[in-house]
């Protein structure tokens, strides 16, 4: 993991503005979330593993179960994250048809791997796209 600094570190947005500011330049809500936080992830490779940008956030008010248009989110310091998977189907899958269905796929060999250097730069330039989006949503752009 590598942590960015970044202007949209402890800005306050509605969740609905946020979403649809990050949406259109790639950004997807990550699976992970519950419902006092979560994050925004962009793929930036997936050639040996995965290497996302993400931009985490915490819950200001509202909840992630219902995220209405008055759900505001707090920015979190956003980071360069890899995960590295084995390739094929998980050997350790437990017995029974419906276990099965979820321990089909393989583990992560390291969620948490180093982040390979020719990523960075992009992901530094997804991080300014970014920060445009979202600042431009609040009327702070230069």
């Amino acid at each position: 993991m590598i942590p960015l600094s970044s202007s949209l570190t402890g800005k306050v947005y509605r969740f609905t503005d946020a979403e649809l500011a990050l949406k259109p330049i790639g950004f997807k809500l990550s699976d992970n979330w519950d419902y006092e936080h979560g994050y925004f992830d962009y793929k930036i490779d997936d050639h040996v593993g995965y290497q996302f940008i993400r931009l985490p956030f915490t819950m200001e008010s509202g909840s992630m179960d219902a995220p209405t248009d008055y759900a505001t989110i707090r920015m979190e310091a956003p980071f360069l994250l890899s995960h590295k998977y084995n390739p094929g189907l998980d050997d350790n899958v437990k017995e029974g048809n419906f276990r099965a269905i979820f321990d089909q796929f393989s583990e992560p060999v390291d969620k948490d791997a180093s982040f390979p250097e020719e990523h960075i730069s992009a992901g530094q330039e997804v991080l300014a796209e970014a920060e445009k989006a979202l600042l431009t949503k609040r009327g702070e752009d230069d």
